[in-house]
């Protein structure tokens, strides 16, 4: 027998927004897909992810594992609204991907950002990971933040510089050249 798909639930919000001057940090949605998958499957964005573009199928399952983090581990990734568009145009937030990594960083928020090529320059990583880093004051223990960036990334180095995080560590993950910087 057949499924139908034409059932609604109600969502309880588990990821709490954050409002910048420019941008609104809050849960993915499942209108997000089609925004997600663009930016997912442009090889330019991977220019310094390692990986590969990705199908729907693979980015549905980001999606859906990004948003379940905050029932796993009570923090998250956001989904990074522009206010004057209201279209997605990335994700921020901390994670435990549990990385098979030397230096371990695992059970230390590892924070990541990742925006869409379209918006790149104007700020956005800057702003969102301000907001971000805020809230992880407030709501993580003292402990230390981590996170990797490729070292020819320098758009991200600055980011990360700016907010205290140096490096620790050069190494490799994915058999890719990887920085490892805490805060």
């Amino acid at each position: 027998m057949p499924v139908s798909s034409s059932y609604t639930t109600q969502i309880q919000p588990l990821t709490p927004v954050l409002e910048t001057e420019r941008l609104r940090l809050r849960g993915l949605q499942t209108q997000d897909l089609d925004e997600f998958l663009v930016m997912w499957s442009d090889p330019e964005f991977f220019r310094y992810l390692g990986g590969k573009p990705q199908k729907r199928e693979e980015v549905w399952r980001r999606m859906i594992a990004q948003q379940g983090h905050w029932s796993l581990m009570g923090y998250g990734y956001w989904g990074v609204e522009e206010k004057s568009t209201g279209r997605f145009v990335g994700n921020v937030g901390f994670a435990d991907f549990r990385r098979d990594l030397t230096p371990s960083i695992e059970g230390m928020p590892e924070i990541g950002w990742v925006l869409a090529p379209r918006v790149h320059g104007l700020g956005y990583a800057t702003e969102a990971v301000q907001a971000a880093l805020e809230w992880g004051e407030q709501h993580f223990e003292p402990k230390q933040i981590a996170c990797i960036i490729d070292p020819d990334n320098a758009a991200s180095l600055r980011v990360a510089h700016k907010f205290g995080f140096q490096e620790i560590a050069r190494t490799t993950y994915n058999n890719e050249p990887i920085l490892v910087l805490q805060r």
